[in-house]
């Protein structure tokens, strides 16, 4: 087939139920240095770089769901927030009930030092986020780094509704429900898709010579700009609508490698 790329996203595609990636993934990898294997993800990349600690140089990360790229821990692209819109939506977050804001950038993301005494925000931000400074003010990192995502927590799983609220900054930014506790909100243009035509570029490998896996709808424009897409059997209806092929086995049953390995 000719595959030069192939990339992935992680929850209910990669990885299992409980978070695990499978036996075979690693060495699988080291064993196909002509293929150059991508981890497409909405999470850090410091943490994905922590989860793969193994083969960390072997890997190419798409991160902060396309705001990010990194190839051996240098920055091959990003999509940087406007500093003006970032203090539009910190304004608009301290307006908002249960409510914590944390700051994604290139270097850390960032979260207000009064929520570090709070458990249960402190705890979920720790879980996705491996470089986590705590500033007086948040304001106070925006001269310090590139900001490409923000991430607000919810308390009590409240996130939902409270989704409305961010109808006003739509015509300049995009609001994400992205759990029943997180709305994150990034540039319009930002997506897994674009990062991946990034790194094609960056490689000079084509559309048809790409693979990509995924499951849910933040998966869509990765699938749409490889040549050979698909979405896992346990996937999202649209996303099956849109792919070349479904898997036949679920992230349970370890579909993308059942795939990899006929390669």
């Amino acid at each position: 087939m000719g595959i030069k790329l192939v990339a992935t996203d992680m929850d209910g595609t990669l990885l299992n139920s409980q978070k695990v990636k499978p036996a075979g993934f690693v060495p699988w990898v080291l064993a196909h240095p002509e293929i150059k294997t991508v981890i497409a993800s909405g999470r850090q990349y410091y943490t994905l770089e922590r989860d793969f600690e193994e083969i960390r140089d072997e890997l190419t990360f798409i991160a902060e769901n396309g705001a990010l790229v990194f190839d051996k821990g240098e920055v091959i692209y990003k999509n940087v927030m406007k500093r003006e819109d970032v203090l539009q939506c910190i304004k608009l977050c301290r307006s908002l009930q249960n409510a914590a804001t944390l700051l994604c950038g290139v270097k850390s993301a960032y979260l207000e030092e009064r929520f570090s005494r709070d458990e249960e925000i402190k705890n979920n931000a720790i879980l996705y986020y491996d470089h986590l400074e705590y500033p007086e003010h948040l304001e106070d990192v925006l001269d310090e780094d590139e900001i490409v995502k923000m991430a607000i927590f919810f308390k009590g799983a409240s996130a939902e509704e409270n989704y409305e609220a961010f109808d006003v900054i739509r015509s300049f930014v995009k609001p994400v429900l992205s759990g029943d506790s997180w709305v994150d909100i990034q540039n319009q243009d930002v997506n897994k898709g674009v990062a991946v035509e990034a790194i094609q570029k960056q490689f000079h490998i084509s559309r048809e010579e790409s693979m990509a896996f995924g499951d849910y709808l933040n998966d869509l424009e990765l699938l749409k700009h490889v040549g050979e897409s698909y979405c896992m059997i346990n996937g999202h209806d649209d996303v099956k609508a849109v792919a070349k092929y479904i898997t036949e086995y679920t992230n349970d049953e370890e579909g993308v490698m059942k795939v990899l390995e006929r390669l």
